[in-house]
């Protein structure tokens, strides 16, 4: 009987200086003092949770709520509505949303038209609620219609507790996210957004002739600090979605509903800290490399090369010298020409000492083998049976 995958090839065990670490065992209270309501610590590549504190309760997002309208704006871009150059024209209701007693705005006044890259380097680098609005309308036709794709792109991503009402995060009662979910979404925006990503970094932006600044008080200030989103309104407190890199590993913290914008930024360094201070990135294999040959049927190769889809890693503590992963390969079991490069053949998984499975990625066929015809697999038939039938007899005179 046929099974979608089958062990072919065996367990590997590689020992590394590093180790598996158990989230579940630290404690928000014994561990880290924060000021913030929930918080939660990850690392950006594998997920890994380093550090939560109610990190799964639904709480107002404010203007974090602007990495998913950057997320949604750019797969637009992506899929061909708009180029960077698409002028878009400020509605009133833009206009509007920027007079409500708040300054995250870039000024657009109404029938004003800015390019697609203008709006989205306002809302990335200054919160701007007047471009959430004009970009959400010239894209969907009105607001309403895009809320409805960032809940759509909400739950394909698994963002359990999530639910979005506006584009810019202004405070309503059903309007809300997790740090959890924060933190995967930024993750997620990071990865496949790093022209938007990049804007996140940059230090101020001018438009109208008004000269405005990014709030994220890590940047220039925290080593490998380039994103992500700071918010707040009276609802959500002062929060912060922030990120460093630094020896090849990405952290990502989210702080929500602090008491104000040093507790912010305090609960963020605090994060960070401890992250890089207790953990590092092992990459067993980065994307694209070669992890593995798989045989192929009737192919005119005999086998194929097998790359990761993307890095194979795994996040340990930093000053842990003995620990072992597991590397198991569970390879597709009938791979027959013929076979198209970027082929999906199987997974290579990473299991740690207690069984768990903390990492799995997808391996694609590195080539294509074309099938091999009628005769000349006959040929090759025959030519196998007398190598075997070789093998044999003078296996047995040895």
């Amino acid at each position: 009987m046929n099974t979608l995958k089958k062990i072919l090839a065996g367990i590997l065990i590689i020992c590394f200086c590093a180790a598996v670490f158990n989230p579940a065992a630290v404690s928000a209270e014994e561990e880290l003092e924060l000021s913030a309501k929930a918080a939660v610590l990850i690392e950006a590549q594998t997920g890994k949770i380093l550090y939560e504190k109610n990190a799964t309760e639904p709480l107002p997002p404010a203007s974090l709520t602007k990495i998913m309208t950057l997320l949604v704006a750019m797969e637009a871009l992506k899929s061909g509505r708009v180029n960077w150059d698409t002028p878009i024209t400020a509605s009133q209701k833009a206009w509007e949303v920027s007079d409500y007693g708040n300054t995250s705005t870039m000024f657009l006044n109404i029938g004003q038209q800015a390019t697609f890259r203008e709006m989205i380097k306002g809302i990335a680098i200054v919160s701007a609620n007047d471009a959430c609005v004009a970009v959400a309308e010239h894209l969907y036709g009105s607001e309403a219609a895009f809320v409805q794709q960032m809940n759509r792109r909400a739950a394909e991503l698994g963002l359990e507790n999530t639910h979005f009402v506006n584009s810019h995060g202004l405070d309503d009662p059903d309007q809300y996210m997790s740090a959890l979910d924060i933190a995967r979404l930024a993750a997620y925006f990071i990865q496949t957004q790093p022209e938007a990503a990049a804007f996140q970094a940059e230090r101020e932006f001018t438009f109208n002739g008004i000269r405005q600044f990014n709030r994220n008080p890590l940047l220039g200030s925290y080593p490998g600090a380039d994103g992500v989103k700071t918010g707040s309104t009276p609802r959500a407190g002062y929060c912060l979605t922030a990120t460093s890199k630094q020896q090849g590993m990405r952290l990502i913290s989210v702080v929500l509903n602090t008491p104000g914008l040093r507790e912010r930024g305090e609960d963020s360094e605090v994060l960070l800290n401890y992250g890089f201070r207790n953990f590092k990135l092992v990459t067993f294999y980065d994307a694209g490399e070669t992890v593995a040959h798989a045989t192929v049927s009737r192919g005119r190769q005999r086998e194929v090369p097998l790359m990761a889809r993307r890095p194979v890693a795994a996040v340990a503590p930093r000053e842990d010298e003995d620990y072992n992963i597991e590397q198991v390969l569970l390879l597709d079991e009938a791979l027959e020409a013929p076979v198209e490069e970027g082929q999906s053949a199987g997974t290579i998984q990473l299991i740690d000492p207690e069984g768990k499975v903390i990492d799995e990625v997808e391996l694609l066929a590195a080539a294509s083998v074309e099938r091999l015809g009628f005769f000349s697999s006959i040929l090759r038939s025959i030519g196998d049976f007398f190598s075997s039938l070789w093998d044999r007899v003078w296996g047995n005179e040895k």
